[in-house]
């Protein structure tokens, strides 16, 4: 078991591999929600994407209401939301929709990047400065889930009243500073974006202002997980993964496929560089070596809650990946939520 007291959830970004189909990710998502609720996950996130093949999470809402038809008491939710992409009123409807249907077990995570590229931008019906009302943005969204609509007149219905736990997604001070002036949560994005983690951190603790949701800071951060019976084999899956993911870097606007040489080529290339810095965070080995790794990580990133991803490409790694973080950490089915005033 851990030294820090940390509590686990993961990040679904609902892949689809090249064999699969859509409907086949959606499957799988349900799946692993219905097994991390057993394993004694505190929560499951989506991740809004636009333009991706290998994504089926665009509709991040959507899913989250599937997601929790299916399960019955693991926290749901978005990490994130892209909120520039969309009218804050809407977001307050459909999270509120999700809030009514299923009480007390949805997040709404918020992220100021467009989760996608600027031609898809363009076509989402935004504009390149929708990010920069970002903050202002949370806080209309804040007031319709509170009831208190800075707006008059307009209310979001369903969602006044539901208060739906937000939470801020970052990789940067920007994002921090904003969590700690609002008094929210704060999610970093270590598991893709590693190089600002301690800084983040540092500032939006050193500046955490209290508020109505929450009293105390309190961090969440991104980890990559690849676990195995032996540390050859968790090699050969993060190694395969690491291939997968260049491939889909690279290819991603051509559709070109490539043949098991030419990755191989793609990871020692420039790209390949650029991937293996996105996954510095990685617990990659044997079960004992991925509980010491991910202790001493908790540690780094001074986090109440570590969100981990399994980016093993075969389905069935990918699920026994996170079955072993359970098993190793001493996960319990409980899903109480995090400190707040009242």
């Amino acid at each position: 078991m851990l030294k820090r007291r940390c509590a686990f959830s993961i990040l679904d970004l609902a892949t689809v591999a090249d064999d699969e189909t859509v409907n086949d990710s959606f499957a799988a998502s349900v799946t692993l929600a219905q097994h991390a609720e057993r394993w004694g996950y505190k929560r499951i996130w989506y991740a809004e994407h636009h333009n991706m093949k290998s994504i089926a999470s665009s509709a991040t809402s959507v899913l989250i209401g599937h997601i929790a038809a299916h399960t019955s008491a693991i926290r749901l939710g978005a990490g994130g939301v892209m909120l520039p992409n969309h009218s804050p009123l809407v977001i307050a409807e459909q999270f509120g929709t999700l809030a009514t249907l299923h009480p007390g077990r949805i997040d709404l995570g918020l992220g100021r990047a467009p989760g996608t590229d600027q031609t898809t931008l363009r076509a989402l019906r935004r504009d390149a400065t929708s990010a920069d009302r970002f903050p202002q943005d949370v806080l209309e969204l804040q007031a319709y889930l509170a009831g208190e609509s800075r707006i008059p007149g307009v209310a979001a219905v369903p969602g006044a009243g539901t208060k739906v736990p937000l939470y801020i997604l970052g990789s940067s001070l920007f994002g921090a500073r904003l969590a700690a002036a609002l008094g929210l949560p704060y999610a970093f994005a270590s598991h893709f974006a590693p190089d600002a983690l301690e800084a983040a951190v540092a500032v939006y603790r050193k500046e955490f202002q209290p508020s109505e949701q929450l009293e105390h800071p309190y961090v969440m951060a991104g980890v990559n997980v690849i676990a195995a019976d032996s540390p050859a084999e968790a090699m050969r899956l993060f190694d395969a993964a690491q291939r997968h993911r260049v491939v889909r870097l690279v290819g991603k606007h051509s559709g070109r496929r490539f043949t098991a040489e030419e990755a191989e080529l793609l990871l020692h290339s420039t790209a390949g560089q650029q991937v293996r810095q996105m996954a510095r965070y990685s617990a990659v080995g044997t079960p004992d070596e991925v509980r010491q790794y991910l202790d001493e990580f908790a540690e780094h990133a001074h986090a109440d809650e570590l969100i981990v991803l399994s980016a093993a490409v075969d389905r069935d790694a990918w699920l026994r990946s996170l079955e072993i973080v359970a098993e190793v950490c001493g996960l319990a089915p409980q899903h109480a939520s995090i400190t707040t005033k009242g």
